[in-house]
This record gives structure tokens, sequence and C-alpha cells, in this order.
């Protein structure tokens, strides 16, 4: 009989999470605790992989909710193995389901997708009793299974054995820094955009999180000292109500706090009449992910939007005094120069330069195995081999000149980010580099006291 009621016992790793505090461990910690159990946390993103506690660990759960996660996360595989050989490796989150066969072929034992909190714990129980029977939710070698979704009894996440607060990223809004925490009122989507890794785990499904919940997870961050919440749903207006509800509740409680949340542009046109409210009680900045202007792009990306749409959402957020902060998808196989220049065109004509973070000028799309988009007859043509230690397709551009164009946009956008420099300064120098001006313009910017828009300083989406 394994005994993982020790402390240390079980050791959960956060690899990254778009420079959040960890919900992808804080939930399940939540979850164990209420089983009787003692994990501790490493997030690696922000603090060193402690081999000590990790060797000590019998049972170690490894987060791996986005790309970047995943690749940080085989690392911490193979050290696992160096120092712990014995111990039980489960990847959980997006990724994790995506990727079950390469991850069980390199070290992990056993992987879980969607709801993974119930079955991690399930999982658990089942190594303290030595059963040896398979687990819903839960892929081993040979015992495939499918992701869970199953609606969950969900714990108040634990957020205590996490770095605090302030080590992750922060709000900017009016020249000043503020400590921002992070929630997830539903998990899941509605939509079925083919680019994105949620519906090959969701299928177009979605669930909400108990208002009583994402409001006590708000409350212990706030004694923590956050001052502004971004909510980190997948699409905050996917349940009507319940966005509402729960804002109402947090403003209620406290009225000071700002938030940020992310939404669809149609759901920013259908929900056009709730945005003042949202503003009201102290929303900042809306997270929309427009991806192209290219009509062709977002038909094969399923956007269910179109260039007019953005324009439209552009001036509702707006009108009802929210920063609308769009993001983009801006090389893909589609993508000619024209439609790169049209997004650069669009930023500096609506005013959002600083709206848009320069990472963005340089995103090439992934083509995750699993992915819709991967077997999308329009990308077959295109697509490579798998590159299974990148987790992604291969792709190439029709125009060599399109694939040459992003490496340079991606050199220029890490040196700019590395020396600082202004953002707008690192717009206008992609703008002529995507306009060909040979000698460039001479440099445009914007000044330097000016009052830029309300963000989180961690700039990366993936």
């Amino acid at each position: 009989m394994v005994d993982l009621r020790g402390e240390g016992s079980i050791l959960l790793v956060s690899c990254y999470e778009l420079g959040h505090q960890p919900l992808g461990v804080a939930m399940p910690v939540g979850f164990l605790r209420r089983a009787g159990y003692l994990p501790v946390a490493i997030d690696i993103a922000v603090e060193k992989f402690d081999a000590e506690i990790a060797s000590r660990a019998r049972f170690v759960g490894i987060s791996v909710p986005m790309h970047t996660a995943m690749r940080l996360g085989v690392r911490v595989i193979e050290r696992l193995r160096e120092i712990n050989p014995h111990c039980h490796i489960c990847c959980y989150g997006l990724y994790a389901a995506l990727n079950s066969e390469y991850l069980l072929t390199h070290g992990a034992d056993s992987c879980i997708g969607g709801e993974y909190e119930g079955p991690l714990v399930a999982l658990v129980e089942s190594m303290e009793s030595e059963t040896g029977a398979q687990v819903a939710g839960v892929i081993r070698r040979q015992q495939p299974a499918g992701p869970n979704l199953v609606r969950l009894s969900f714990a108040i996440p634990e957020r205590d054995a996490l770095p605090t607060l302030d080590k992750y990223a922060q709000l900017e809004h009016n020249g000043q820094r503020r400590t921002a925490g992070y929630v997830e009122a539903s998990r899941g989507c509605l939509h079925l955009c083919t680019h994105c890794p949620i519906p090959p785990v969701y299928e177009g499904r979605f669930f909400t999180v108990p208002p009583d919940v994402v409001l006590e997870d708000i409350r212990r961050q706030v004694r923590a000292g956050a001052t502004h919440i971004t909510f980190g749903d997948p699409d905050f207006l996917n349940g009507p109500k319940h966005s509402l509800r729960v804002v109402r509740a947090m403003h209620a409680e406290f009225p000071m706090l700002t938030f940020d949340f992310t939404a669809k542009v149609e759901h920013l046109l259908n929900r056009g009449e709730d945005l003042p409210e949202f503003a009201a009680a102290g929303c900042l900045f809306i997270i929309s992910a427009v991806e192209s202007l290219s009509e062709k792009v977002l038909r094969i990306f399923d956007k269910q939007h179109t260039r007019d749409d953005v324009t439209a959402a552009l001036t509702i957020v707006r009108d009802a005094g929210i920063a609308l902060q769009p993001t983009w998808v801006v090389f893909t196989p589609w993508t000619t120069r024209e439609d790169y220049c049209e997004v650069l065109d669009f930023i500096e004509a609506n005013g959002l330069i600083d709206h848009v973070d320069p990472v963005q000028y340089a995103i090439r799309l992934l083509i995750p195995p699993g992915s819709w988009l991967a077997e999308h007859p329009e990308t077959l043509p295109h697509r490579g081999p798998l590159d299974e230690a990148a987790f992604s397709y291969r792709w190439t551009h029709p125009d060599p000149r399109m694939d040459l164009l992003q490496k340079e946009v991606a050199r220029l956008v890490e040196q700019a980010t590395q020396a600082g420099e202004d953002t707008a300064t690192t717009f206008y120098r992609v703008l002529d580099l995507a306009h060909e001006r040979q000698p460039p313009v001479i440099v445009r910017s914007l000044p330097l006291d000016r009052r830029k828009a309300p963000r989180l300083t961690e700039s990366w989406f993936c």
C-alpha cells in the first residue's frame, strides 16, 4: 500500500500560466486537501525546481494547460526521472489530453484532460488502495480514456502553497503597477474555433464554477494584496447570467476592485447592453481573440466574425468606457503580406498601438496534434511532419517571403523587448518592415508621457 497522506508525498508542479499565480495548482490542491491529503507545490515559472522536495514525492502532478507549459513540463519529467525514478508522474490539463501518446512514452505514467481534479483525486486514492483499477478519465499505457467531462463538486482553490501574488504579472494602469489576482468562473467553451486546443477536449461544452467558490477565491486573493482580478475563462461571456452574477457579487463586496476578462467578438456584439454595467463594476479592459482580418483566415478558423464585426465591437466596448485588447495570429499559411499590413494599419488607424503587446506582431500559428485544424482540408497542403518535441506540426508558407518576414519581425520584437523599447517605436519599426520601406521612414513614435491603455505586465499568450 502506497502512503500518500504525509506532507510532501504529493507534489504538484506548475510550469507556466501566462504570468498568473497558477490556478492549475491552486484548484487541485483544494480538492486534495478536502480529501485529506497534504500536497506541496512548485511553480517553476517564478521559482527554482527544488530537487530535494521532488525526490521525496511519491506522486507528482504536472499542470500543462498550454503549449509553453507543455514544453517546460517535459523537462520536468526528465529531471524527475533522474532524481526520483519510482514516483508516479501524472500530467493534467488541455495539453496533457492532446499529447498523451507522447507523454506516456516519454516518462509520464498517466494523463488527464478536461475537468481533471476529480480523476486526479481518484487516481491518488486508487494508488493508496493498490486496486489497480482503471480510473475514469485517466489515460495510461494500453488504457485509453477520453477527457473527463463530468461536472465537478468544486473545492475552493488553496494558494498558500504557492509563491505570493507579487511574484506574478502586475496590472499597469495610470502610470502605476498594482497586484493582480487570477480566477476562473467557467471552464471549457461553447465555441469550436478550429485552431484552439479547447474544442478537441471539451467538444463545445463548458462548466461554470459556483459563484460562492469564485467569490471566496477572490476574497482570499484580496486579503493577499490583489487590487485587480483577471477572469481567465476561455470566454467569460459564455454564460451571460453567470458572469453578471459573479461580477455583481464581487463589486458589492469589493467596490474598488478592478478586473479584466476575455470574450469573443460575437459575444461583445450580442452582449453590448451589459458592458456599461461591467465598466461601472470596475472592468478596465477586455481581451478578444480577433486573430485576423482576412475573410479566408477567419473562415478557416471558424471565428464567426468579420472585419466589420471587429470594428463594431471596438466601438461598443469603447463606448462603454472599457479598453479592448485584441490578440492576433498574424502568420498563417493563408496570410498574405497585404493581410499582415492590413492588421498593422488597422491597429494604427484605430488607436490600438498601446493595446497590443509587440510580441503579437510575430505570432506564428501553432497546429498541435489533436487540433481540429491539423486535419482541416485547407491545412493539409501546407502541413509538414509533426515535430513531437515542439508539440506542433510544421508548416511552410507558399510564399517563402512570409516565413522570412515572420523571422525578421520576431527578431526585431525580441531585441526591442529586451532593450525596453517603447511599444510605439517597436510598432512603427515593424510597420516599415512589413511595408518594405527601404530605407525605413524616420522612426515615428508617440509621446513617451502619453496615457497608455491598462494592461498586465505579462505579454505572452500561448
